[in-house]
């Protein structure tokens, strides 16, 4: 059945291939998104078709909610944050912004939403030991400083990452990350609420065509790619053995589908992965490898409130979605290699005001 689907945050990367995915299976889209500076540049004007509209604001939501069968909820402020400063941008945009559009949903009695969430929420993933699943504390920077990445536990014994579920604790660690868990809350409390759904699509590591060029905001692959188009070795911190899973844009949009046609319970979260786990030096030597260029260099560096693996499980989207993603990291990354990046147009951390 055809719906009205109101998109939001429609100009930028994983929301723009939404669109596509949407209107290619026969739904009409109202796209709206605010064109923050720190994401599109200074005085960037809307792309045909999108409206530009805060989901800060009511009265504008209110002009775009009529009629609507349900909201899909892109816009953020993404990565995980260069500084403290950044907490107000992620608070403002991302919870308050949610918050906003929740009650405007509920004046317009549109009662199905579908959300961006990230796996950032889970923290660390889930390890396992000798006989039983671990979750240990954040790493020390002692530890870090000494080049010791892997988690141990408190017996010494070494321990091994293990797929993460969605039943698993919510234990944020970076300011993006908090903000994502707080979307989940008010996102479930309005379901509650209202008598409403809510699917949070937790997306695993994005990459893809149209992906943003080399910012502090960027994800890593699209640094590793600038890297290599300026002719120098992508840079891959620690030791490079950090486990993750890669996802496809076009995977993420075909899941987004998929939640907005079928409504499930009232609030279900969901991994959006491959379900193919890659290291991070596998990544840099796979985009490498697939454009010619220099082989990465493992430096030994660290980033604080990284953590060391996290992989997902995708079996629940897969059960009761009937989602599967179908380009694996290898396939996905070789084609990424040479892919059209978006221009660096951003002008620095996100404002909030």
């Amino acid at each position: 059945m055809t719906m009205r689907v109101l998109l939001t945050g429609a100009a930028g990367f994983i929301a723009s291939h939404i669109h596509r995915a949407l209107a290619d299976a026969g739904h009409e889209v109202i796209a709206l998104d605010l064109m923050l500076p720190a994401a599109h540049g200074v005085a960037a004007t809307p792309p045909p078709g999108v409206h530009q509209v805060d989901v800060r604001d009511p009265e504008g939501l209110d002009a775009h909610l009529h009629g609507i069968d349900a909201v899909c909820h892109q816009a953020a402020v993404v990565g995980a944050g260069v500084s403290a400063q950044d907490a107000p941008a992620y608070a403002a945009h991302n919870d308050l912004g949610t918050a906003v559009l929740l009650a405007a949903m509920d004046r317009a009695h549109c009662h199905h939403l579908v959300l961006a969430s990230s796996m950032v929420v889970y923290g660390e993933g889930r390890y396992r030991g000798v006989a039983t699943d671990f979750v240990p504390g954040p790493r020390s920077r002692a530890d870090l400083d000494r080049g010791v990445f892997d988690h141990r536990a408190p017996s010494g014994e070494p321990l091994d990452w293990t797929p993460i579920d969605e039943d698993a604790p919510l234990r944020p660690r970076s300011l993006y990350a908090a903000s994502k868990v707080a979307q989940e809350h008010y996102a479930l409390a309005w379901a509650t609420a209202t008598d409403s759904t809510v699917t949070a699509l937790r997306y695993h590591n994005v990459y893809g065509d149209n992906m943003p060029r080399d910012t502090p905001y960027s994800g890593v692959a699209a640094i590793f790619r600038s890297a290599l188009e300026a002719g120098e070795s992508p840079r891959v911190f620690e030791d490079g053995c950090q486990a993750r899973d890669f996802v496809h844009v076009r995977d993420i949009a075909a899941a987004n589908v998929a939640a907005l046609e079928r409504p499930l319970d009232s609030f279900t979260t969901l991994n959006v992965a491959s379900g193919h786990p890659i290291t991070i030096n596998e990544v840099a030597t796979v985009l490498a490898a697939a454009c010619g260029g220099k082989a990465p260099v493992v430096t030994g560096e660290y980033r604080s409130g990284d953590v060391r693996h996290i992989v997902a499980s995708p079996e629940k989207a897969r059960r009761i979605l009937g989602f599967a993603a179908t380009i694996t990291p290898d396939r996905g990354l070789t084609e990424f290699a040479t892919a059209p990046l978006r221009a660096a147009s951003g002008t620095g951390a996100p404002t909030w005001r």
